[in-house]
């Protein structure tokens, strides 16, 4: 059974940082993608970041590129999302994915976790 499970969010001030962890279970790492994804108040969800352990592999969102930096690590089965230089508009509900392979269209992604809210005071 795959689990996901976040944790680590919460508040934070402007150009402060944060590190999201996600416990991740019931899966191979290497046989799949894990993705982190945001939803902002109001907005629809976005894809953040996704890993691809067997290609050695993380890609960004342009606007998180340089401030966040994903780390997957397979014996610890976790997956942390280290956010840097945090802006409001980082604010968000942050949740980890696994798929079959990298996509920005959540349709795609098999399991989710339920989510680790982060808020970010200007």
């Amino acid at each position: 059974e795959v689990q996901l499970v976040e944790s680590g969010g919460g508040l934070v001030q402007a150009g402060g940082s944060l590190r999201l962890s996600c416990a991740a279970s019931g899966f191979s790492f290497d046989e799949n993608a894990i993705g982190w994804f945001r939803q902002a108040p109001g907005k629809e969800r976005e894809a953040v970041s996704c890993t691809e352990t067997r290609y050695g592999r993380t890609d960004y969102v342009d606007s998180v590129k340089g401030r966040f930096t994903v780390s997957a690590d397979d014996a610890r089965n976790m997956v942390d999302l280290q956010m840097a230089s945090l802006t409001p508009e980082d604010t968000a509900d942050y949740y980890c994915a696994v798929g079959p392979i990298c996509s920005t269209d959540e349709e795609d992604w098999d399991y989710w976790g339920q989510g680790t809210r982060v808020t970010v005071s200007s």
